[in-house]
């Protein structure tokens, strides 16, 4: 990197460094609060990610418990603390403890909309891994949880908070018009592994496979289809489409004025190699087809998804890492966890005014908050009740998109979307496809 380049990306930082100082004093506020002044915290699935966010909003809340259907996992988080935190297989439990305030849900994918569903019905404020549904209906049943039960709900989208607001000024550059009126973004992904068939093996000790697949369809014990793995089935994910696809098609949807009306109009072209050609798709999903046991979630795709306003956002898999770019016909931008660059970040990086007037976009994006740490953000909510950066209902927006352009993959067509009725325009199978068979006694609701 030149200096030039060097000097202009410190311009950015340094200015957002003074803009966002309180942040400092807020973190260091948490920790030095009593305990008796911090919620009670349970956390509910700790394998890797699970464990991650549980760690961290320990700094947060006073742990209590955990939950996970594999002993072994709940134990390990559990062992820093102590004894201070219960380990319990069944997270309901969790639920009917009176001196949890708060959970954390890092669970795969298939549980994120039950576990998040009933800790509110239990009073309970949430902080739930993304992608927060693994169907469309899914997300209709979680928004409506939140507006009936009135907790505080914050989605695990990160780069709306952190990697030093690079997504926050992308958004905000991108939605004052200095890129053009008309945008699109592009947003590579990444695409998902092969793998299988794979046999049967015996069900690991301590660890209950029933309740592990819950709502999915009953199979037989296949060791990759749980832990990271997990994701490349479509039983319990929508693969690479929906994991990073949540990221960053949550950050398009943002920048290009979408973030409260999704897309109307998916068309996508994608390779599934673990599926085979004939296939009743929905009989599979809801447990009336049996497949062979593959990873069966799109390997590569490439597909193109129409905002109400005329926007595109093109979502596809690629070589290169996870990235998004922003362009329309006066510039563009390139935006991922490292870096911000394009010719408008330069150019305002030469004007101390456009410095300036970049971190106050900033800090109205956030909502009045500072940006910097998304867990801290959410526990700031938890105590003033405000509505954390990343709603429920922005994010459903985004992971409804993602859904679209599988189920679009999955039919080998472009599909339509009403958002008033909720439904795809003419479509009995993709409409078919926006909710699925739910196995007895894990369905939601």
């Amino acid at each position: 990197m030149s200096p030039s380049r060097i000097r202009r990306r410190d311009v950015l930082k340094g200015a957002a460094a003074v803009a966002f100082a309180p942040y400092f004093w807020t973190s260091r506020s948490f920790a030095e609060e009593s305990a008796d002044d911090k919620p009670g915290l349970a956390c509910i699935g700790v394998g890797d990610r699970g464990t991650a966010i549980g760690r961290h909003a320990t700094n947060f809340g006073n742990i209590v418990a955990c939950a996970d259907v594999f002993r072994r996992n709940a134990e390990r988080f559990a062992e820093p603390y102590g004894g201070k935190c219960q380990v319990y297989e069944d997270y309901r439990k969790i639920l009917d403890r009176k001196d949890v305030d708060v959970i954390t849900c890092g669970s795969p994918d298939h549980w994120h909309t039950k576990i998040s569903i009933d800790a509110m019905e239990a009073g309970k404020d949430v902080y739930c891994e993304k992608p927060l549904t693994l169907t469309m209906d899914e997300s209709r049943l979680i928004c409506e949880a939140v507006k009936r039960t009135g907790r505080v709900f914050q989605v695990g989208t990160q780069q709306r908070s952190e990697f030093n607001s690079m997504f926050l000024k992308a958004i905000a550059i991108a939605r004052s018009g200095r890129l053009g009126d008309t945008l699109t973004a592009e947003a590579t992904i990444g695409g998902a592994p092969t793998g299988g068939p794979f046999e049967k093996e015996a069900v690991p000790e301590g660890l209950n496979w029933d309740f592990y697949l819950g709502q999915a369809p009953e199979v037989d014990y296949v060791p990759r289809r749980h832990g990271w793995d997990f994701r490349w089935w479509l039983e319990y994910s929508g693969g690479q489409v929906t994991d990073w696809g949540a990221h960053h098609t949550d950050i398009s949807l943002w920048a290009l004025g979408g973030e409260q009306t999704g897309v109307v109009e998916v068309e996508g072209k994608g390779e599934f190699p673990g599926l085979p050609k004939d296939v009743d798709v929905l009989a599979f999903l809801d447990g009336k087809a049996k497949i062979p046991a593959c990873f069966n979630v799109a390997t590569a795709f490439d597909c193109k998804m129409t905002l109400p306003n005329g926007n595109m956002i093109i979502l596809m898999s690629g070589k290169g890492g996870e990235e998004v770019i922003l362009r329309g016909k006066k510039g563009r931008i390139r935006v991922n966890r490292g870096n911000l660059t394009g010719k408008p970040i330069e150019e305002i990086a030469k004007n101390p005014a456009d410095v300036e007037w970049l971190d106050k976009e900033v800090l109205a994006l956030y909502k009045g908050k500072q940006p910097g740490d998304h867990m801290r953000n959410f526990f700031e909510c938890v105590k003033d009740r405000g509505e954390p950066i990343s709603d429920v209902f922005s994010h459903c927006n985004a992971i409804n998109a993602c859904h679209m352009a599988n189920i679009s993959m999955l039919l080998g067509r472009k599909i339509a979307f009403d958002r008033e009725k909720y439904a795809f325009v003419g479509d009995d199978q993709a409409n078919a496809l926006m909710k699925r068979h739910q196995r007895e006694p894990y369905r939601i609701g």
